[in-house]
């Protein structure tokens, strides 16, 4: 039978299938291991399954027997894929795993900054809006169905937004993830506008409409950025886009910190040059607890890069680990193979 090491998160009733064709060695906690730890656990072994540990050369050329290394991501940055392929190891990935969570999580988002959510739940917490911290006047209006006044203390005030029918969001990228994202905002009654150099017209619902990056920049009142690190995203929205959007509109990141120019980010909302952010991945993470972004007071709403963090995830890329290994046992071609 031929051993496997797993150090990634997984669904384990959908995994234990698994231990019918391999001898599995479960990592013994979640900790990202090293090199030194990975050289040894894979030593003797014939198949890998990891999210976050490294799979250098180093660690490759450790393990003779290796045919089949899974990272459990949307990109197996963790693994030297080329020297993989070299060798003629199979990689398989976790194509679109966190997708649909990615997408909802990005909803929230533009949910919580256009209608002041987190604010809203902070102020309540903090004591300000509540039945002992009202005026004798506002207090009488406090009943089983309150009305607030619209006077400038009020909340009905303080934390006015707008409902995202009828106003128009920008996707910057329309791959799977800013795609799911384009279906959400048209059920919601937007206007979706696209923005992705690999696409054309033709290659996307009708309800999208691709433009120049500038040009969607102008007209969009939610911009959602969904685009991977690469030379050629690097700081692709920068200072330029940020004074092309409307003062009234709000930046939303869910995919890579490098993708935003965050100094000029930091400047365009003390300029006021745009009126919000909602923030999920950052240029250094995690984030400084020193840092602009918590200085922004009610413009900004910051998570630490949570967006596709739900159990649905794992449970999708255990099922999908599980169906490339029986695949490569087997001797068939992968369904989620990476290929350069």
């Amino acid at each position: 039978m031929k051993k496997a090491f797993v150090s990634a998160e997984m669904d384990y009733e959908v995994a234990k299938e698994l231990e019918q064709y391999l001898d599995i060695q479960y990592a013994e906690d979640r900790a990202i291991l090293s090199v030194d730890d990975m050289k040894r656990m894979v030593a003797d072994k014939d198949v890998l399954v990891t999210s976050y540990d490294p799979v250098t050369k180093e660690v490759i050329d450790a393990a003779p027997n290796l045919g089949m290394i899974v990272c459990t991501r949307a990109t197996p940055v963790n693994v030297d894929t080329r020297y993989a392929a070299k060798k003629g190891i199979k990689v398989s990935y976790a194509v679109d795993r966190n997708s649909d969570s990615a997408a909802e999580f990005t909803m929230a988002l533009m949910l919580s900054v256009s209608r002041k959510v987190s604010f809203a739940f902070r102020d309540l917490h903090n004591g300000i809006f509540v039945a002992e911290a009202m005026s004798n006047k506002e207090s009488e209006s406090v009943k089983r169905d309150v009305t607030w006044s619209t006077g400038t203390e009020s909340p009905y005030v303080t934390y006015k937004g707008f409902q995202l029918k009828g106003h128009t969001v920008g996707i910057v990228g329309c791959g799977g993830i800013g795609r799911r994202v384009g279906a959400l905002c048209h059920a919601f009654g937007c206007t979706v506008l696209g923005c992705d150099p690999f696409l054309t017209q033709d290659m996307l619902p009708d309800y999208i409409e691709l433009l120049p990056l500038e040009e969607l920049a102008e007209r969009s009142d939610i911009i959602t950025v969904h685009l991977k690190d690469s030379p050629a995203t690097e700081k692709i929205m920068n200072a330029k886009i940020f004074k092309k959007m409307k003062k009234t509109a709000f930046l939303i990141n869910t995919s890579r910190g490098a993708v935003i120019d965050e100094e000029a980010l930091i400047q365009a909302l003390r300029d006021g040059e745009i009126a919000g952010a909602g923030i999920d991945v950052f240029n250094s993470e995690p984030i400084a607890s020193d840092h602009p972004y918590f200085e922004m007071g009610d413009r900004v709403v910051i998570t630490p890069h949570i967006a596709g963090a739900t159990w649905d995830a794992i449970t999708n890329h255990t099922r999908q680990f599980v169906t490339d290994v029986k695949h490569y046992l087997a001797g068939e071609p992968l369904e989620y193979e990476y290929k350069q």
